[in-house]
């Protein structure tokens, strides 16, 4: 089976930054896709960032200009580096990764903006 260990959230002020981490373990053959969702209390969990093996990056235009998405291939790990933070970025954050033919997720990490 496949694992996803976030880290990395936490609570900042507006304008500040964070970095998520996601680090995908056990029996991995291929992976064709890693990102990052978020869901807000109340809301639908939205995609926030994609790096498809292979392809383009792609955000949400809330984000746009403000985070991105890198990948570490030797290590297995997806990062999300969010700058400018602002109060409606608070939510919590799911690693997600298609590998093996199928979905993962990691477990959560909560990222609260605010003064």
């Amino acid at each position: 089976q496949v694992q996803l260990v976030e880290s990395g959230g936490g609570l900042v002020q507006p304008g500040g930054s964070l970095r998520l981490s996601c680090a995908a373990s056990g029996s991995i053959f291929s992976i064709n896709y890693m990102g990052w969702f978020r869901e807000a209390p109340g809301k639908q969990r939205e995609l926030v960032a994609i790096s498809p093996s292979g392809g383009k990056t792609t955000y949400a235009d809330s984000v746009k200009g403000r985070f991105t998405i890198s990948r570490d291939n030797a290590k297995n790990t997806v990062y999300l580096q969010m700058n400018s933070l602002k109060p409606e970025d608070t939510a919590v954050y799911y690693c997600n990764v298609v590998a093996n033919g199928r979905t993962w997720w990691g477990q959560g990490t909560q990222v609260t903006v605010s003064s």
